[in-house]
């Protein structure tokens, strides 16, 4: 069987750098931070008091009235505006397309974590009422909401779910995505992922696990991987969506293609509950197995958008397994984390990194790693790698990956390149 080729055609991205794709792109590689106190909810009791929140966020441009956008969760508010960027942007007609061959695989890492907190808040403060919850508490909670609500907003009868894998969700999604088009199962699919968790819940929950930075004095510069005084990372929240499409159906349409997704790997750490495997086991499988499903050798990559979070085990596992699976050639390699500047957006940190991914393509620029101090070294980590420290660089990037590892031990990659026809 001939493998179609999968390509993308339209980008959109709500973040805590910008409400669209070209507001998020400046700011990255301007190393603009998004960090700072948090608004969601009163946090002077948490250890940890700041995170990444998208700003200025306005449902109303995104939906008809206030009443519809009430009854979704956050973060499915987030993937739809995500969506509507993309959708727009790739300019395609939904009249015109078959969408019984269009799909949606939008992920989550956690879903409606707002709402289960304010429903479960809620019966527990007023147990004189009796079991009373919201009809829709379930559908606005539950993770794969944001690809039915999606489909339903476009009338798309394809594959349709949701990916939750932790923090290695969105790049499931892609990967997903474009299985089910090189295989031919469908023309079109609206992928990504979107994630809302900056609650008492979620914050709380991670600092019991130690897991966030408590740089509360200093927000902007919590986020700073591969640096030695790294403390854990710094919460982020949006969402991103790439809309991926067979070529020849790109093509006949006269799509503008920013990108072809050449590969995608798949890998469990079968190690920690939370932890990566301390030599980086699964990271160093998932990026051999996309490089084999790309047909690719280590030397043709020219940028790795890493995981990156900044957590002192994470970062060092993943610089093992660069080193390992690339060789000398990680030497000549740009790797950065956008994550010092976005946060780290859990189940949609892969679809961010690959929309950013492509524009650093695009646009010949390789975004920064902020936040790094000259003396602020661990002596675990080879600073003769080049990690794109606090200013972007400019290069020809003909081939990007970005790794994307979840709580669980799941670990996924994808592999982005140039389009030529």
């Amino acid at each position: 069987m001939e493998l179609k080729r999968v390509v993308v055609t339209g980008l959109g991205s709500i973040t805590p750098l910008g409400n669209n794709v070209s507001d998020t792109w400046n700011a990255a590689i301007n190393g603009v931070s998004g960090a700072g106190p948090i608004t969601h909810f009163d946090a002077s009791e948490f250890k940890t008091q700041f995170a990444c929140e998208v700003k200025n966020f306005d449902p109303l441009n995104y939906f008809d009235n206030v009443k519809d956008a009430r009854k979704l969760d956050l973060f499915a508010q987030y993937a739809i505006a995500a969506v509507k960027e993309a959708m727009d942007d790739s300019g395609i007609d939904v009249e015109k397309i078959n969408r019984e061959r269009a799909g949606v695989i939008y992920a989550a890492g956690i879903g409606g974590l707002g709402t289960f907190e304010q429903e479960v808040t809620n019966y527990a403060l007023h147990p004189e009422r009796g079991p009373r919850y919201s009809p829709f508490f379930i559908p606005k909670m539950i993770a794969d909401i944001a690809a039915g609500q999606i489909s339903m907003i476009y009338g798309f009868h394809g594959p349709n779910f949701g990916t939750v894998s932790a923090c290695a969700s969105s790049n499931h999604s892609l990967i997903d995505a474009y299985n089910y088009i090189r295989l031919g199962k469908a023309d079109v699919i609206i992928s990504g992922g979107a994630e809302a968790a900056i609650y008492a819940a979620g914050v709380g929950g991670f600092n019991s696990m130690h897991a966030l930075s408590t740089r509360n004095d200093s927000p902007q510069t919590a986020s700073r991987p591969f640096s030695g005084s790294r403390d854990g990372f710094v919460m982020g929240e949006g969402g991103s969506c790439l809309i991926l499409e067979e070529m020849e159906h790109a093509l006949a349409r006269g799509a503008r293609i920013y990108a072809e997704i050449a590969g995608g790997g798949l890998a469990a750490d079968a190690y920690h509950l939370t932890a990566t495997h301390p030599e980086g086991l699964g990271a160093k499988l998932v990026m051999r197995n996309a490089l084999e499903d790309a047909e690719m050798k280590p030397e043709d990559i020219d940028y790795i958008n890493t995981h990156g979070t900044s957590t002192p085990v994470g970062d060092i596992s993943e610089v093992k397994a660069i080193k390992e699976v690339f060789g000398e050639h990680a030497y000549k390699l740009n790797i950065s984390s956008t994550k010092s500047m976005t946060g780290h957006l859990l189940g949609a940190a892969g679809a961010l990194e690959a929309v950013l991914c492509i524009k650093a393509m695009e646009n010949g620029i390789v975004p920064p790693t902020i936040n790094h101090e000259e003396d602020d070294k661990d002596p675990e980590i080879d600073y003769n790698l080049n990690f794109t420290f606090n200013k972007a660089q400019k290069r020809e990037i003909r081939v990007a990956m970005s790794n994307t590892f979840g709580f669980g031990g799941h670990n996924a990659c994808v592999i982005l390149k140039k389009f030529e026809k």
